[in-house]
C-alpha cells in the first residue's frame, strides 16, 4: 500500500490533469496516460474509439478489469453571428452556469485560439434583465474578432471542441483542485496500482486489465465498447462521488459523503454484492477508511456498462468524494486518493483464479 502520494505521482498527476481530453477527443490525455503505465504492465493497447489498456499477466483465461474513464466535459462551436460571437453546444454534462467571464481554448487544425465567454456588465443588468441568467442558449464566445469572416480566417470551424483554460492546483496542501479530476483522478489511481503490483512483485492468478476508457460523460459509450472487446469476468470501476459536506448539498437526497474519509463504496442493483462484501473485507483488514451510499437504480458512471455487458459482470463501484462536480474547481482529498489505490491494490490480491461470485 501507499501512505503519501510521491514527488513523481503528483508530477504525473499535474501533467496528466493539465492536458486536454474532451469526449471524443481524449488522445492527448491518454498518450500520457499510456507513458505512465508502460513500465509497469506486459503489453498494452488501444481500441478505434480511443480507450487505452494495459494487460499484467496477459493470457490467462479469468480477466479482472479496473477502470476509469479519461474523458472531461466540454463544448462544442455551433454558431457563429455576423458580429464574430460563437455560440455553443454541450459536449457531455457541462455546466452553462459557470461558463460566463471563464477562459476557454478552441481546439482547430491550426491549434489552440483563445477566447472568452462573456457577459453583460452588472451594470447594465436592469429591470427584466436584472435577474439574467446563464443558459445554453444565451452564453457566447469571445475571440476578439471583428467578424464572422474573421473568426473563419482563424481556423475556427462549426464543430470545434471547446475547454475551459483552467490548471490544476493545490488548496492547503490537502487538496487538489481543478477541471477534470472527474475522472483523470481515477485514471491516477488505477496507474498507481499497476505500479504497485509491478514494484511489488505481486502474482496474480489471473490477468489484470487496466482500463482508462473514453466517452463516460455522454453514455458510457467507452466502457460498452470495451467490455464487449475484453468480455472479463470481473470489473472493479473508479468514479468521483459528491462531497455533501460543502454548503447547499441536501443529505437527505445524496447521502452523507465527505472528503477526506476514505472513498465511498456504492449499494446499487448493478453492484455485485459479494464483490462488494470482498471490497469491504478488504478495507476492513488493511484499515482503509471508507463511506457509503446508495444508488436505487443506476449507478450512472461505467460500473453500469460492466454489470450488464455479456451476459453479466460481477462489477463494483469504489468512488473519489469530490467537491464542485463539472466544475474548474472540482476538488479531492489526498488521503482519499491514496485510499482509492491502496483498497483496489488490496482487493485485487484477494480474487482469486475462477472466483465463484454466484449468490448460492
Amino acid at each position: 500500500m501507499i501512505k503519501e502520494i510521491s514527488k513523481k505521482t503528483d508530477e504525473f498527476i499535474f501533467e496528466y490533469l493539465n492536458s486536454n481530453s474532451p469526449t471524443g477527443f481524449e488522445a492527448p490525455g491518454q498518450k500520457i496516460w499510456v507513458e505512465k503505465i508502460k513500465p509497469y504492465v506486459d503489453e498494452w493497447h488501444l481500441d478505434d474509439y480511443g480507450t487505452a489498456y494495459g494487460i499484467i499477466n496477459p493470457g490467462k483465461e479469468f480477466k479482472v478489469v479496473i477502470e476509469a474513464h479519461a474523458d472531461e466535459i466540454a463544448w462544442y462551436v455551433n454558431h457563429i453571428d455576423e458580429k464574430g460571437f460563437i455560440s455553443v453546444i454541450r459536449n457531455g454534462g457541462s455546466d452553462h452556469m459557470i461558463a460566463p467571464s471563464k477562459r476557454v481554448d478552441i481546439h482547430t487544425s491550426k491549434g489552440k485560439i483563445k477566447g472568452v465567454f462573456g457577459w453583460p456588465a452588472i451594470h447594465v443588468r436592469r429591470g427584466k434583465d436584472a435577474n439574467l441568467a446563464p443558459k445554453v442558449e444565451n452564453i457566447f464566445i469571445d475571440v476578439g474578432a471583428e467578424n464572422k469572416d474573421e473568426v473563419l480566417k482563424m481556423g475556427i470551424q462549426i464543430g470545434n471542441v471547446v475547454t475551459f483554460d483552467d490548471q490544476l492546483m493545490k488548496l492547503n496542501n490537502k487538496f487538489y483542485t481543478g477541471r477534470a479530476l472527474d475522472n483523470r483522478m481515477g485514471g491516477v489511481c488505477i496507474a498507481e496500482v499497476a505500479r504497485l503490483i509491478k514494484e511489488n512483485n505481486v502474482e496474480l492468478p489471473y490477468s489484470l486489465y487496466i482500463v482508462n476508457a473514453v466517452q463516460e460523460e455522454v453514455g458510457l459509450r467507452g466502457a460498452e465498447m470495451i467490455a464487449s472487446r475484453i468480455k472479463p469476468n470481473v470489473a472493479i470501476v473508479t468514479d468521483v462521488t459528491h462531497d455533501t459536506a460543502t454548503p447547499m448539498m441536501k443529505t437527505k437526497e445524496l447521502g452523507v459523503i465527505k472528503c477526506g474519509k476514505g472513498p465511498s463504496l456504492t449499494v446499487a442493483p448493478a453492484v455485485h454484492n459479494k464483490l462488494l462484501n470482498l471490497i469491504i473485507d478488504s478495507a476492513e483488514k488493511n484499515d482503509i477508511p471508507f463511506q457509503r451510499s446508495a444508488s436505487s437504480r443506476y449507478t450512472g458512471t461505467d460500473t453500469d456498462a460492466f454489470a450488464y455487458s455479456n451476459a453479466g459482470v460481477p462489477s463494483a463501484l469504489i468512488s473519489l468524494p469530490l467537491r464542485y462536480m463539472h466544475t474548474t474547481v472540482e476538488t479531492a482529498h489526498q488521503e482519499d486518493i491514496i485510499g482509492v489505490v491502496n483498497l483496489i491494490y488490496e482487493t485485487l490480491k484477494n480474487i482469486e483464479n475462477n472466483h465463484n461470485f454466484k449468490y448460492f
